[in-house]
């Protein structure tokens, strides 16, 4: 922190941004009540910041400093344009160098070759965040049409909180949610600064409690191998054993895939769903929207 700061303009400031802010175009649901106060409440801003209201609140009270990863998460939530960024880290009395973008990832061509080659067995590769960078035909026919979620929201445990019938997919829905969870914070501590992690833990703990409290545990798990029960709305129930397979060339990725036990109803039932997969006119129909719908695991 530079002699030059000047933490209560700061604080201003940064109340005169969020009293301009809408809640629409910060992406939160409409809550039908009156407000008291124009713009987002601080509360607000600081879940989608992923920060304490007690640390956002000293912010505006001029009573903190902010560090260089927190006030690019602020610019972020609070819309800034390049000048205002420029002026906030002006009185916060830091350098205002934007950090490196990262290139958007693409899945490893040895990994898409593996999933392309794999017709009985529903596969995914999974980026950072849990973001869904590929999947088979037969992912897509025991779930969702993926390429038709918009590439921003291809996220797996995004769609697993916010689609509704992930949680009739699933019939421990509760249990797959919270691995979820411990498996996106342990990501967080090998990149706590990314800020498009901390956009989604953000936009998370603001419209789901059960994630914001298992967020708060700090529970923490590795993506490897487990048992996962599916109620798919054409075959019927299912149990499949899942697996990870990690890219040495990229540890950010992982296969994940999914198979049944020889000669189980669950095994005959992905033969049936493969065999629809590879013949798109023959592919089962759900009347239920499922544009949102992710892959279990």
């Amino acid at each position: 922190m530079s002699s030059g700061a000047r933490p209560d303009e700061l604080g201003a400031f940064l109340k005169a941004r969020r009293a301009d802010l809408s809640p629409q175009t910060a992406g939160l649901s409409e809550s039908g009540g009156r407000r008291r106060v124009p713009g987002l409440r601080r509360e607000e801003v600081a879940a989608l910041a992923a920060i304490s209201t007690d640390y956002y609140t000293r912010l505006e009270q001029g009573r903190m400093q902010a560090s260089a990863p927190v006030l690019n998460t602020l610019a972020r939530v609070l819309h800034l344009d390049d000048d205002q960024r420029t002026y906030m880290f002006q009185l916060a009395g830091r350098l205002s160098d934007r950090p490196a973008r990262r290139a958007v990832q693409k899945a490893q061509p040895r990994l898409q070759r593996l999933l392309d080659d794999l017709a009985t067995i529903p596969g995914i590769i999974l980026g950072r965040r849990m973001d869904i960078l590929a999947w088979n035909p037969l992912a897509a026919a025991l779930v969702a049409d993926f390429s038709s979620i918009p590439e921003k929201h291809r996220n797996y445990i995004r769609l697993v909180f916010t689609d509704p019938k992930m949680r009739e997919l699933y019939a421990d829905w509760r249990n797959v949610a919270h691995t979820c969870v411990a498996q996106l914070r342990m990501e967080a501590a090998r990149d706590p600064d990314n800020p498009r992690l901390t956009t989604l833990v953000g936009e998370l703990s603001v419209q789901d409690a059960d994630f914001r409290r298992w967020w708060a545990a700090h529970h923490v798990a590795t993506r490897g191998v487990g048992t996962k029960t599916l109620r798919h709305p054409v075959v019927g129930e299912l149990t499949l054993d899942w697996d990870t397979l990690a890219a040495t060339t990229d540890t950010d990725q992982q296969l994940v895939v999914w198979s049944a036990e020889p000669g189980s109803p669950s095994h005959d039932a992905l033969r049936i769903l493969a065999s629809w997969a590879n013949a798109p006119a023959s592919a089962p129909t759900d009347t239920s929207t499922d544009t949102d719908r992710s892959l279990p695991g």
